[in-house]
């Protein structure tokens, strides 16, 4: 049967692709939430979808719809401001429903243990968007790196991890530019492939951070199986500049022992494959996440400690 879905933060940049994974999955947008009222994108999918601007009228909405109807609100997915899924998350789950969130889940790993006891409480269920983890090119990847570990277990892999996304001035101005909201960089941009390397090498080690910036962060993440320098920043300065000739604002890099992996494309149906191993009940749930939130956690909290050991070659252009 089809699932009635509900979708808060309708507005955000990331919320077409839900809307499209609902419609390619099959099944029905019944409200959108969001307090910006400019989606008129909404009519590519779901035309009939029931919209609001102030979260007390969704509520009741939500409360109503059930009881006229008989019929339920299955999943609602969150694609709202990173500080707000801790408590979207909760309406979710005490309206009955599955959640299925952006990334980062939620900011800190006590969040994490508390929504841990209110989906015991409600039976409902958290899902993760981590599609990274179904790119078939990190994928074939943990396949490898599974088999060459277990001819050799003691085996530490040397990667950089390299993400350049450019922003403009709006992007501080936002909530995004705003730490106590997005987490900062690191939790913002860089949680998803946080979660990749620790969910394909194991827990951490050691956490460092050389640089803690606005617009960059810095630092060395030891894991079980991998030492890995990173970068990340959302300013421009720092493209290569092949990048900024072709006029291109993203750059995302990985070498694992000065190999690059290759995985810029294939990013295009990873929403709907999300939604699809979620509607089997394979979605990814607290323990799957915890481990990167925590790793996000403390790089917010570390002082950064300057160019000192093993430090990310771009680090040096950094004033």
């Amino acid at each position: 049967m089809n699932k009635n879905f509900a979708l808060i933060g309708a507005s955000g940049y990331i919320a077409p692709r839900h809307m499209k994974a609902v419609k390619e999955t099959g099944n029905n947008l019944v409200v959108a939430f969001d307090p910006y009222d400019g989606i008129g994108v909404l009519d590519n999918y779901f035309p009939d979808a029931s919209f609001f601007t102030e979260f007390e009228r969704f509520d009741r909405f939500v409360d109503k719809w059930h009881r006229r109807t008989k019929r339920k609100i299955d999943y609602m997915s969150i694609c709202s401001p990173n500080y707000l899924h801790d408590s979207h998350i909760r309406f979710a789950l005490k309206s009955d429903a599955d959640a299925i969130c952006e990334k980062p889940l939620v900011l800190n790993p006590w969040n994490v243990e508390q929504l841990g006891i209110i989906e015991n409480e409600t039976g409902n269920k958290i899902n993760n968007i981590l599609q990274l983890r179904l790119h078939p090119s990190i994928i074939k990847l943990k396949e490898q790196v599974s088999l060459e570990l277990k001819e050799n277990p003691s085996r530490t892999y040397d990667i950089d991890l390299t993400y350049l996304t450019s922003r403009g001035k709006w992007y501080f101005v936002s909530w995004k530019g705003n730490e106590s909201k997005s987490g900062g960089i690191a939790s913002n941009i860089g949680i998803h492939f946080f979660d990749m390397l620790l969910w394909i090498f194991g827990g951490v080690v050691n956490n460092t951070v050389h640089i803690k910036k606005t617009d960059i962060n810095a630092g060395f993440l030891q894991l079980k199986h991998a030492n890995i320098r990173w970068f990340l920043s959302v300013n421009s300065e720092y493209l290569p500049k092949k990048q900024i000739k072709i006029d291109q604002r993203t750059y995302r890099s990985i070498t694992i022992d000065k190999k690059e992996i290759e995985f810029s494309g294939g990013f295009a149906d990873l929403h709907t494959k999300s939604y699809l191993e979620i509607l089997k009940g394979n979605g990814f749930g607290l323990n799957d996440t915890y481990n990167a939130i925590k790793a996000v956690s403390e790089i917010r909290n570390l002082q950064p400690v300057g160019l000192k050991e093993e430090y990310h070659p771009l680090c040096k252009k950094v004033n």
